[in-house]
């Protein structure tokens, strides 16, 4: 089992663009042995502290093998879409770790 924690950062106005690209692509997840754990859009209260500009959304996945992953990352829909992203997406810092 991988999990994979992003922390996508949004061009300003860009946000429904985003949003049209999540709704390809997180279902897409599943078909893959992988489930979103939590999407989350935190808000300026949410944070304690921090040294890193804020997010605009935080996901964490799981996926079964890291082939898994591979898979969805070259999912032909998915991939059909990325243009979306790459309009939407400012940058995307992504952490990838395992159960221990």
């Amino acid at each position: 089992m991988i999990f994979l924690t992003q922390l996508v950062y949004v061009k300003e106005g860009q946000e429904s663009l985003f949003n049209k690209f999540e709704e390809i692509a997180i279902p897409a997840i599943t078909k893959y042995n992988g489930r979103l754990l939590f999407r989350i859009r935190p808000s300026d209260n949410n944070f304690i502290e921090h040294h890193i500009e804020k997010p605009y959304e935080i996901h964490l996945v799981e996926f079964e093998t890291e082939q898994d992953f591979r898979n969805y990352s070259n999912d032909e829909e998915r991939t059909r879409f990325l243009y979306l992203k790459e309009q939407s997406v400012k940058s995307a810092l992504m952490i990838k770790g395992a159960m221990l």
